[in-house]
């Protein structure tokens, strides 16, 4: 199993609107092209990025999946709607994990 940490820094007064075209849009089209959501989240008490936890069988079948949702129509509709008044996220980081022998399964 191949995890993806993906870490949202979203520009100053964006955050609302990126979680709401998560929750109506991207979390349903990532289930759509097989993309396995473990789980999102943000700090507690202090504004911060928005991260979230991916998984997928390897990598290839990673780039497929993101390649396939990139390309969807629905996507780029959203994303365009979303971002009328300028993107959302100022910059994306991606790390790319394997579990260690003793880790549990998510």
């Amino acid at each position: 199993m191949l995890y993806e940490w993906r870490t949202y820094h979203v520009r100053a007064g964006c955050m609302d609107r990126l979680h709401r075209r998560f929750a109506e849009h991207t979390c349903r089209l990532f289930l759509r092209h097989g993309i396995r959501q473990v789980g999102y989240f943000v700090p507690v008490g202090a504004e911060g990025p928005l991260r979230y936890l991916l998984a997928y069988p390897d990598r290839a079948a990673r780039d497929a999946a993101w390649d396939a949702f990139r390309s969807d129509p629905e996507w780029q509709a959203a994303k365009a709607d979303s971002e009328r008044e300028g993107p959302l996220v100022e910059r994306i980081e991606s790390v790319f994990l394997a579990a260690t022998p003793y880790s549990p399964q998510p």
